[in-house]
């Protein structure tokens, strides 16, 4: 069993036992990452593939740097390997490209043998993570919302919407103004942020008898929503 594992890889620069080291802490770490993903999680396309993936990458990552070592000519030639290979799915959340920087950061470490870097890192970054989720921080204390209110051509949104909103609204602000149904009604969109005391039904429906009872839309989490 000694002699096992003082047997050294034709590149003469690491063990067995390197190599298993590096795999099974990887492996632990980014499992620990993933855990943290999934309790910190707060959107609606949470994925376990997603998950598996950060583990999968941590490893894979840890085995690329032992391959890789300090010979610079054999990273080269794994960069034109790998520059061949195309991602379609896109990120559905910002946070998201953090935890997949996260797992690469923690096999980069693994795999070029800075063990102690590898697991006070994860402690570290998880710790923070945690105490961002729990305590809401940078969280807005008013939240946006987008207000779509369609109305027929001859009644001037601006006058119309611009006593119900100053009274509902912390901030109202104009984003779009669009004809549909074939030019036969406007539509106008506001990014809006409810006073706490407003009634939602009270005020959508007073919005509805300025509009004479068109469409009107709240969408509500649409920033915080990863749909």
């Amino acid at each position: 069993m000694d002699a096992l594992f003082q047997f050294e890889d034709l590149t003469s620069t690491y063990t067995v036992a390197d190599v298993v080291i590096s795999m099974v802490l990887s492996f632990v770490l980014t499992a620990i990452i993933g855990w943290v993903y999934m309790r910190t999680h707060e959107g609606a396309s949470y994925t376990k593939s997603f998950v598996q993936t950060l583990v999968l990458m941590g490893m894979i990552v840890s085995v690329i740097m032992l391959v890789v070592g300090s010979n610079i000519a054999r990273a080269f030639s794994l960069v034109g390997a790998l520059s061949i290979i195309r991602f379609r799915n896109a990120i559905k959340e910002t946070r998201d490209v953090g935890f997949v920087f996260f797992a690469m950061a923690i096999g980069m470490a693994t795999g070029t043998r800075f063990y102690l870097l590898a697991v006070v890192a994860t402690a570290v970054i998880s710790m923070v993570m945690f105490l961002m989720s729990r305590f809401n921080w940078y969280e807005r204390t008013s939240i946006s919302q987008m207000l779509k209110v369609q109305m027929t051509n001859d009644i001037p949104f601006e006058a119309a919407l611009d006593d119900v909103l100053t009274t509902n609204t912390e901030r109202a602000e104009l984003v779009s103004v669009d004809s549909v149904r074939g030019g036969m009604l406007t539509e106008v969109v506001y990014a809006i942020a409810l006073k706490p005391s407003t009634n939602r039904q009270a005020f959508l429906a007073e919005i509805k008898r300025l509009n004479e009872n068109q469409k009107v839309t709240l969408l509500t989490g649409y920033g915080s929503s990863d749909l």
